[in-house]
């Protein structure tokens, strides 16, 4: 349990939260894959391919080809898209499909920081369209996600804008960090994924949870703490008068584009080749 508070004449701190298999039990991309088949978004065959995806990534997580596949397949598909409209679809399905898949020890761990004055900033590799209504229904302060290019007609051109990934998203922790003075030394980071050392390392007290198996021979090495979250509550049922006050999801402003993914390549080769020496 976090016992310190911390001291409004200090610079700021913040507690930065990875989303998949970290916060919630489950891909929040893929977990919203039935809503867009219903809405007449995606085909029975995505659907199933999404569904596979989905055990394949609770099976093991995503490692980084894995999840570079699952980028290409998932920028393609929303190709066309109607940004409106997929707003509207996760608004209203929303607490029917996240509520349920919110791990309660993260629930409660958020709750922590926030008593001890910290910020809660949710950093996930998902879109921004469902990152940033499941940032609101946990009381986030600030979300950074993946962005998709919006085109004239309010659509998905299938090129990605900012892709909040590996290193990427280290560069928006130490941007975040900058514009809102907190004290990295002092802040907190946690992630089920290997593919998020960097943002580990970028912060005081990184935590690794319910870590594949890639991230938990580097926290056994480095010492850091390993938590194991496993027990989805529903909000309602941890707060009978559950109401979340409306926060402004805030998104890192930085559009590294094409070259976040090029830095994510770079910076998983140099492990690759570090790990086999």
């Amino acid at each position: 349990m976090l016992r310190d508070v911390e001291n409004h004449l200090s610079p700021r701190t913040a507690a930065f939260f990875d989303l998949d298999k970290t916060v919630i039990a489950k891909s929040s991309t893929l977990t919203f894959s039935k809503s867009f088949y219903q809405g007449g978004l995606i085909n029975r065959r995505a659907v199933l391919r999404t569904a596979y995806s989905q055990f394949v990534f609770l099976a093991g997580g995503a490692d980084h080809d894995q999840m570079e596949r699952m980028r290409k397949y998932l920028s393609a598909l929303c190709r066309g898209w109607n940004v409106q409209q997929v707003k509207e679809i996760v608004a209203e399905t929303l607490h029917d499909l996240i509520d349920p898949i919110i791990y309660d020890e993260a629930a409660t761990l958020i709750e922590e920081h926030h008593t001890a004055g910290r910020d809660v900033v949710i950093v996930s590799t998902s879109g921004a369209e469902v990152v940033e209504p499941i940032g609101e229904l946990l009381g986030a302060d600030r979300v950074v996600a993946t962005r998709m290019v919006v085109g004239d007609d309010g659509c998905f051109t299938g090129e990605v804008e900012y892709y909040a990934y590996g290193p990427t998203k280290a560069e928006a922790v130490r941007e975040l960090a900058a514009s809102e003075g907190y004290d990295l030394a002092r802040c907190y980071a946690y992630s089920d994924s290997v593919t998020d050392i960097p943002m580990l390392e970028a912060v005081g007290h990184p935590h690794a949870v319910n870590p594949d198996r890639a991230l938990r021979r580097e926290a056994l090495v480095r010492e850091w703490p390993i938590l194991d979250f496993h027990r989805p509550v529903r909000l309602k049922q941890r707060f009978p008068a559950f109401s979340v006050p409306p926060r402004p999801a805030l998104v890192a402003a930085a559009a590294i584009g094409a070259a976040a993914a090029t830095a994510g390549l770079v910076w998983y080769a140099s492990r690759r080749r570090t790990t086999v020496a």
